[in-house]
């Protein structure tokens, strides 16, 4: 499978280098992935291709919960393998219309230039219902959207609210392998959706 372009460089990395550092400098060969068999290679590459394909056959949405994306990563033991996954998922997000690139819909704290939109659907007695549409300037970036709203789009506001997406994020293993400055970018983005959510819980004025 080729890089994905302007990206990220995808090299064997020693025990502990994080995404999101500068690429300067770096190699632009095509990158290296060393997994113990090529069967398993072949495996991991053509599941990515299928997840991408999957995408495009549903562009309005990626059509996966936040179950799939946690046994996919349980499925993907290469840590590269997981990059170009989450990137894929950030792919198979909605386009965000230019209205809503705002700055009302800027998420403050990103490294990375961050929209996101929220809807809220009133539900009678259930509570009002959140559905969210968003993008950013960096692929990954557009990953973790896309994992955060296969969390919360489509929750109620109360549900949401009581929802751990940092312990999830932390399960995933994403903060060991992220920059600071991603973490912090998510916690940002999560802290948005609960603040819109606690906003939607509020009686009308």
């Amino acid at each position: 499978m080729a890089r994905p372009e302007g990206i990220f460089e995808m090299r064997p990395a020693p025990i502990g280098s994080r995404i999101g550092a500068s690429a300067a400098g770096r190699s632009p060969h095509p990158p290296v992935v060393f997994l113990s068999s090529g069967i398993r290679l072949a495996q991991h590459r053509s599941y990515i291709l299928d997840v991408r394909e999957t995408m495009i056959a549903n562009p309005s949405e990626t059509g996966t919960t936040i179950d799939e994306i946690v046994d996919n990563f349980s499925l993907l033991e290469e840590w590269d393998d997981r990059y170009r996954y989450v990137i894929e998922l950030g792919r198979g997000l909605s386009a965000l219309p230019e209205c809503d690139r705002s700055e009302a819909n800027k998420v403050q704290g990103c490294a990375s230039q961050v929209w996101l939109a929220t809807t809220v659907h009133p539900d009678g007695r259930g509570g009002p219902v959140l559905t969210f549409s968003g993008d950013s300037d960096a692929h990954i970036v557009r990953g973790l959207i896309a994992i955060l709203f296969a969390i919360f789009s489509g929750k109620r506001a109360a549900d949401i609210l009581s929802t751990d997406a940092i312990a999830l994020f932390e399960r995933l293993g994403l903060r060991e392998h992220l920059t600071p400055q991603r973490s912090n970018g998510f916690r940002s983005m999560v802290e948005r959706i609960r603040a819109d959510a606690r906003a939607a819980l509020a009686p009308a004025a």
